[in-house]
């Protein structure tokens, strides 16, 4: 059985082609920061929470889905200043709508801190496999470090 072809259908499917893996790396660096990454204390270094980033519209969001301690799972936001207040910790989203600058992702009060309720810019990005969280106040900042979840076998 031959099967024919015309020149404009794959003229189209060539196209199409070209098309699809020309977004292929942009959905890899998007989908490279998507997903759970486990917090890390700068002082124990040890994990306290993980957090699901996602991309809507283009823009990045992270929620707490997992808090270490059990002791913090019924704890709420009461320092929060904006519609997070006494929202319980857990599922409270503190990363809103960051925007993809080359990259890095950025946003001014792009980072909400549940422990003392204070939002500051942000500028996060990947490096060697880990995510690097940068929260500013002015020109001053601090790094924090997030890891990926290890896979258990």
């Amino acid at each position: 059985m031959d099967v024919i072809i015309s020149e404009n259908s794959f003229k189209k499917a060539v196209f199409f082609l070209l098309f699809a893996l020309s977004l292929a790396p942009l959905a890899m660096a998007q989908n490279g920061i998507t997903g759970i990454w486990n917090t890390i204390d700068d002082i124990t270094g040890k994990q306290k929470s993980s957090v699901e980033l996602s991309i809507v519209d283009n823009k990045l969001y992270g929620k707490i889905v997992n808090l270490v301690n059990p002791e913090n799972e019924n704890k709420t936001c009461v320092e929060c200043n904006d519609y997070r207040k006494n929202q319980p910790i857990l599922g409270l989203e503190i990363i809103t709508g960051l925007e993809n600058e080359g990259g890095e992702w950025t946003a001014d009060d792009g980072i909400l801190d549940p422990e003392n309720g204070k939002v500051y810019d942000v500028k996060i990005w990947t490096e060697d496999g880990k995510l690097m969280v940068r929260g500013y106040i002015g020109f001053l900042y601090r790094t924090q470090v997030w890891v990926r979840p290890e896979k258990k076998m």
